[in-house]
């Protein structure tokens, strides 16, 4: 402890001591009081009432709350000593076992049946149970058996609800309880910057009677008020910066694109083989009007996979080239932005053949600049692009480059936004002598309260409808441990369709060796010390498929390590029939398509999220035949990875698959937490659940900026948002 003033910004070894401060910084980044003050419990227990330990994960670093059963000693097999097996339980009817090597005669006596205690470990599986080997530990006081209660480790589970932390091996939870109260006890709340008369209004406790709630709730009904508070400062912060952006955005001069009769894109609308959906004519009448508008489009176009926005965005390309000004589509890959090429290109047909014998008199060019264009090729395209002779440009990320200048850039399409850091995006836009007009695209569906919160300054379009001719999508889960003869005959069904005369894929999570060392497509194999095996790599299975189960079949191979003159002419050959199956990794995901491929199975299906296994799936079913997906896992019946699965396997419903990948994930990261600071994510507030407080949030903040602008008359107000939502964020935010 010290006797000096202290306050949240006081450094924690001041209060804790060095050796534990070290501990809370190398381990959970906790460096200051106010720090700690805000890193809440995870949960809450009660002796008495269940954690569900059968909800446990093998791998997940986790404490819970249990009770001892049995004990159990026994000699070890491979060397001298004894082993100690004590039996734990929580009241669900789910049991643990935990492990302790060595003669440790004292801990069987301290660990007799009855004893209530926290344990803390890692999850591990032997034989079909779960363990955990060696756990930390600390015994609860119980007045019933005699014992006093009065030593410090119990004191911190005095109440009746028992925090439990987000923690770490070296600094479990009852640690952190041990320095929450030091802080709780020695530092001044920090001041509240809450207006009154909105506290008042919305029924809201002051700040450090939250603080000191949350963490040592002397009730449950203090412990929602605490939560309550807490969550609106949060969702305060971001509405905030939200409706200040969206004032400052709307005062931004831009110049207008407006729709030119007889233009380009009249004559792509009477070329086009089919009609539009009723969906794509109302956002296309959207985006057309913003696009005519002297201050710039900010719009989020969303969309199931094949609901056709890539026909939405290049209509709102062509309106622009029809304005004399040029537009440009930044992709996330260059399989992706080459497939946009050929795409637009058989669409636009003689109207992108400018300069060309044959070509419509309204006829513009479609260039393509990609990281992997040859010298003299980059030169040409470059000069169409600099000179304006080139109406729609698409890329990768080599758009950004220095040297990639346009003559009128009037509008940025980014298709899957979230494959792009903000400062990339940012590049794209800077090019243009005034602020251009922006649609982004994602196929990745966003709940209602997501996109309140995400996407609070852009105008938001919905795509719903799928177009005529698509197929329905199958698909079924695999357990490939449990029933070894389903594997078989999911690549006996791959079989029957390729001897239908029809292709599919093969996704493993990983490349192969030194992938850690690859592109951007693939996230590098997280290596466990679980027993359980690494991820499924594309080069190891595409051999082991090509010798066994698919013998005879053509495979070919595709990843983000390959050169790009490789991945264009497999996916060439793939779309052309020349391959039956693509072994691919996520490099896939999005964009790609062929309609003749109608069955994907995913390897390791548990190590993908919701949202990129119903992106995988979308690559199939987009012809006239029925689509297959198979999601193959070795995640035991019961688990928190095979019910992730069920529930995709049991809907095509992007919404519903939305919500639940919301609910899985930490809300944080929603907003972009790895592009931005440490402490800038949501840590109490759920987008889906505080739907009401998050509207509630958004009315205070219109109302109060719309009277203060910069808040200028609030500036602790004004320091708590900076602090929440930092300028990285608000970036973020500023970008969608």
């Amino acid at each position: 402890m010290t006797s000096e003033a202290s306050s949240v910004d006081t450094p924690l070894k001041k209060l804790v001591g060095e050796k534990t401060a070290k501990a809370l910084a190398g381990h959970l980044d906790l460096h200051t009081a106010g720090d700690l003050l805000y890193h809440f419990p995870r949960r809450y227990d009660e002796r008495g009432e269940h954690t569900d330990i059968r909800a446990l994960d093998v791998g997940e670093q986790v404490t819970v709350l249990a009770q001892v059963q049995r004990t159990a000693v026994r000699p070890m097999r491979q060397r001298r000593g004894n082993l100690l097996e004590v039996t734990v339980g929580d009241g669900s009817g789910g049991t643990l076992t935990l492990t302790f090597f060595g003669n440790q005669a004292w801990r069987e006596r301290e660990l007799r049946p009855g004893r209530w205690g926290m344990f803390a470990g890692k999850v591990t599986e032997f034989r079909g149970k779960r363990q955990l080997n060696g756990p930390e530990y600390v015994l609860l006081g119980d007045q019933t058996d005699g014992e006093a209660a009065a030593n410090e480790q119990v004191e911190e589970f005095a109440g009746a609800l028992i925090p439990v932390y987000p923690a770490a091996a070296a600094v479990p939870t009852w640690v952190i309880t041990r320095c929450v109260r030091v802080v709780l006890d020695t530092v001044e709340p920090p001041e509240d910057p809450l207006p009154a008369t909105v506290r008042a209004t919305r029924k809201l406790i002051g700040l450090g009677t939250a603080l000191r709630e949350i963490h040592r709730p002397s009730s449950r009904d203090d412990l929602y008020r605490a939560r309550r508070r807490l969550k609106w400062d949060e969702a305060f912060a971001v509405q905030l910066t939200l409706v200040r952006r969206k004032l400052q955005a709307a005062a931004w001069p831009a110049r207008a694109r407006p729709a030119r009769q007889g233009g380009l894109l009249d004559a792509f609308d009477a070329r086009l083989p089919y009609e539009l959906t009723g969906g794509q004519r109302d956002v296309g009448v959207e985006i057309a009007a913003d696009l005519a508008t002297d201050h710039p489009m900010h719009r989020l176009l969303q969309g199931e996979v094949g609901s056709g926005k890539t026909v939405v965005a290049l209509r709102a390309m062509l309106q622009v080239v029809d304005a004399g000004g040029q537009a440009a589509l930044l992709a996330p890959t260059e399989v992706l932005a080459a497939q946009h090429h050929r795409g637009m290109l058989d669409l636009l047909g003689p109207l992108a053949q400018a300069g060309q014998l044959g070509a419509a008199e309204q006829a513009t060019r479609v260039e393509l600049v990609t990281g992997s264009l040859g010298a003299a090729a980059r030169r040409r395209a470059l000069a169409e692009v600099v000179s304006g002779a080139a109406g729609i440009v698409l890329g990768t990320h080599a758009l950004l480059y220095e040297g990639v200048d346009f003559a009128d850039l009037g509008l940025v399409v980014v298709d899957e936004q979230h494959r792009f850091g903000v400062e990339q995006r940012d590049a794209l836009r800077a090019k243009a002598d005034q602020p251009p007009h922006v649609l982004v695209m994602t196929a990745t569906p966003i709940p209602r309260t997501v996109a309140m919160t995400v996407y609070g300054d852009l105008e938001i379009s919905t795509l719903s409808q799928l177009p005529q001719g698509r197929s329905p999508i199958a698909s079924h889960v695999v357990p490939a441990a449990e029933k070894p003869a389903f594997l078989d005959r999911a690549w006996r069904r791959l079989r029957e369709e390729v001897g239908k005369g029809r292709q599919a894929y093969v996704v493993c999570p990983r490349i192969g060796e030194a992938d850690a060392k690859s592109g951007a497509d693939e996230e590098p194999p997280e290596l466990d010390d679980n027993g359980r095996r690494p991820p499924l790599a594309v080069t190891e299975v595409a051999p082991l498929l090509a010798e066994g189960p698919l013998h005879g079949v053509r495979i070919g191979v595709l990843h983000g390590r390959l050169p790009a003159d490789e991945k264009d002419a497999v996916m060439r050959s793939f779309a052309a029939g020349d391959l039956d199956v693509l072994v691919a990794t996520t490099v896939v995901e999005v964009g790609v398509n062929v309609p003749n491929a109608t069955m994907m199975v995913v390897l390791d299906a548990d190590r993908f999220g919701v949202s990129q296994l119903h992106q995988l799936r979308g690559r199939v079913g987009r012809g006239t035949a029925p689509g297959l997906c198979l999601l193959v896992t070795e995640a035991t019946e019961g688990s928190s990875a095979r019910e992730r699965l069920d529930a995709v396997a049991s809907t095509t419903d992007g919404f519903k698959l939305a919500e639940l990948d919301l609910e899985q994930r930490r809300e944080g990261d929603v907003l972009g937490a790895t592009q931005s600071g440490r402490r800038s994510h949501l840590r109490l507030l759920s987008l889906l659940r505080d739907a009401d407080l998050i509207r509630d949030a958004r009315a205070e903040a219109i109302e109060l900026v719309e009277d203060d602008p910069d808040l200028a008359r609030h500036p602790a107000l004004a320091a708590s948002v900076a602090a929440l939502v930092d300028a990285d964020r608000a970036e973020y935010l500023e970008k969608g």
